[in-house]
């Protein structure tokens, strides 16, 4: 039986589940309730004590910011620990979140060994006084995540073989390309991509992209993810303007049917439901669909 609380709040219901799902399976005495926004948290907050708040910073209505600055304003939640996570890794947010009372700080994309450091490290003996008491021994996160099949969040190292093969073949636009994020090289209008993972970053050209998802090809030699693993896909949308859209890996494929194909496309499907972020994304899209004619 779950002896304590934690509240999961992201607007991005893919985000939300992953999160949940790695506490379930890692911390069997908390039990989880989640929220799509802090709007949202903080009218759950008002009728429910928790014991634990892991949420993300940008969402609409309210953030993660707001939430933290009026969860600390009262008495209940004043000590109670609050994981702030997101794909805003910059220095000044983090000091911003820090001053505003944040207990620890995890960016996205984030892997379930990393999540679990950090509810181990704020929760500290409470938590393994509850797990102690339920039977159940506080193991070091890579055990424990050993015996589970259904994480969504496993590695891969460059394949063997591309999972699928494309049904075209297209030419191999990636090689020499420079590492960059979301910009569009005037010689040539390709527009290159970061894609950043728990452990890795792809270096890529993006094929297409509109409002649900973007793909992209990658030269073969570089470490790839597992399908269904968490994405950040860096748009610089403006000058020193940047949006950084989650998302989830929902298709590997060979860039030809050769077997020995130096390319591999990846399609990162988006989760966001931020009206600002669709907003920076559409922009992009047209910008880049303008530069492709």
């Amino acid at each position: 039986m779950a002896m304590l609380k934690a509240l999961v709040v992201d607007d991005a219901s893919f985000v939300r589940d992953l999160v949940k799902r790695t506490v379930r399976q890692r911390f069997p005495v908390i039990e989880t309730t989640d929220a799509q926004n802090g709007r949202r948290a903080q009218s759950l907050m008002s009728r429910t004590t928790f014991d634990l708040v892991l949420c993300d910073w940008e969402m609409p209505e309210m953030s993660g910011l707001e939430l933290l600055q009026w969860m600390r304003q009262q008495p209940q939640y004043a000590k109670v620990p609050f994981i702030m996570i997101t794909s805003r890794g910059d220095k000044d947010h983090v000091i911003e979140a820090v001053k505003e009372g944040v207990s620890e700080y995890l960016g996205k994309p984030f892997s379930p060994d990393g999540l679990s450091r950090k509810v181990i490290k704020v929760m500290g003996r409470r938590l393994k006084e509850a797990m102690e008491g339920s039977g159940k021994s506080m193991a070091g996160p890579a055990e424990a995540f050993k015996e589970s099949a259904t994480l969504l969040t496993q590695k891969r190292e460059p394949p063997g073989q591309p999972v699928s093969a494309a049904p075209e073949a297209e030419s191999g636009k990636v090689a020499g390309a420079p590492a960059s994020t979301g910009r569009t090289s005037p010689r040539n209008n390709m527009s290159l991509a970061s894609i950043r993972f728990a452990d890795s970053t792809l270096k890529s050209v993006v094929k297409d992209i509109n409002l649900t998802e973007v793909r992209v090809i990658a030269k073969r030699d570089q470490v790839f993810p597992g399908i269904l693993d968490q994405a950040v896909v860096d748009i610089e949308v403006g000058e020193d303007q940047m949006a950084r859209l989650n998302g989830y890996v929902h298709q590997l494929q060979a860039v030809d049917k050769r077997q020995d194909t130096d390319f591999v496309g990846v399609t990162i499907r988006f989760v966001d439901e931020d009206p600002k972020k669709l907003e920076d994304l559409s922009r992009f899209v047209a910008r880049f669909r303008a530069g492709n004619r």
